[in-house]
């Protein structure tokens, strides 16, 4: 055979080994890079909230972008840190998305308080939307330090006591109760209780060592702090006199990361960010109430609800609160009347609309 053919073939041989080596590692630079976000919150692995909402809201994401965007996810203040810290955890890249309440920085958010004042909120669903809808137009800018990815409220709110019963708002009066923020603190003290504000996850501790003798925290979150194992009694509204109060909440994203992401990812987050999410959190917070009130009508506890006529003698206590609130926001430079009637016609156009 010619040398110049079998000189040839070596050169074939030799260019198709080449080759075979060299596919996979082009077809793996031709693969986008993955992008992993660790997912930072103060729920327990074992609540409604992270089982839920969290986790459910990353498995869609994870699951929408074929798998290049991933989660490391951190329950229980995993990443270290304190409830009060989340948010500028967020802010400041610790943890890439953070799920927290604005209200755990008494005056930080104040116009997001609105939704807070005692007997707004309707259900956690058409609420969530209006909250969202009304930070967009009216409170953007108290979250310019991250970008928001949800903002929604948990359902209505229950008072759980460990020996005396609620039955009427004299029976509110000396009690100690955890209150979550600085609206429901001024909520409990109308009724005559001592509020003590402290994050959730206090609330055992508290309740165990008589540092507290009552709670209010909605039935959804209950097994999660063993308050059905830690209080005896419960006072739940009709929903036709309205719900005492709620909480907001606000799941962020560091600004940074999600400028970072390519056009693609940051499309797969939008997708999952807004009021459609925003309302999927609140639905899903609220649905959990179910199954936390199942779990204490099980153990026995007493369960008494408010009716629509009994929570007048709440709303009448508690009725100065909306004005004050009002007087707070002007003398900040806002226009308090607005922003309130803004957020009630909001939740109503909502609520009609569900």
């Amino acid at each position: 055979m010619p040398q110049k053919n079998i000189r040839r073939r070596e050169l074939l041989k030799t260019g198709a080994a080449a080759a075979a080596l060299a596919t996979p590692a082009l077809s793996a630079l031709a693969q986008p890079a993955a992008v992993t976000l660790k997912f930072h919150t103060f729920m327990a692995p074992q609540s409604n909230v992270w089982l839920n909402m969290h986790k459910a809201w990353m498995a869609k994401v994870e699951k929408e972008s074929g798998g290049r965007i991933k989660f490391e996810a951190y329950p229980a203040m995993q990443l270290g840190g304190t409830p009060v810290q989340l948010y500028d955890q967020a802010k400041d890249g610790v943890a890439d998305i953070t799920w927290t309440l604005p209200g755990n920085t008494a005056g930080r958010f104040p116009r997001v308080e609105v939704f807070e004042l005692p007997f707004m909120m309707t259900n956690a669903e058409a609420t969530s939307k209006a909250l969202w809808e009304y930070v967009q137009t009216m409170a953007a800018d108290e979250f310019k330090d991250v970008h928001v990815l949800a903002l929604h409220v948990h359902g209505p709110g229950v008072i759980h006591t460990v020996e005396k019963p609620v039955r009427s708002v004299n029976d509110v009066k000396g009690l100690k109760l955890r209150a979550p923020t600085r609206q429901a603190t001024k909520l409990l003290a109308s009724l005559g209780a001592t509020p003590v504000g402290m994050p959730l996850p206090g609330i055992p501790d508290a309740l165990s060592k008589g540092t507290i003798q009552g709670a209010v925290i909605p039935w959804e979150v209950v097994t999660a702090v063993k308050v059905h194992e830690l209080t005896k009694y419960h006072a739940e509204f009709d929903p036709a006199g309205g719900a005492l109060y709620t909480t907001t909440f606000v799941m962020s994203m560091n600004k940074a990361k999600y400028d970072a992401l390519p056009a693609d990812l940051k499309k797969i987050i939008d997708n999952n960010t807004g009021m459609a999410t925003s309302a999927f959190l609140g639905k899903v917070q609220q649905e959990g109430d179910i199954p936390g009130r199942k779990a204490t009508a099980d153990r026995g506890n007493n369960i008494f609800t408010v009716s629509a006529a009994e929570a007048q003698d709440f709303k009448n206590k508690s009725s100065l609160i909306d004005d004050e609130w009002v007087a707070d926001m002007n003398k900040r430079g806002y226009d308090g009347k607005k922003l309130l009637e803004t957020a009630k016609a909001l939740i109503a156009k909502h609520t009609k609309a569900k």
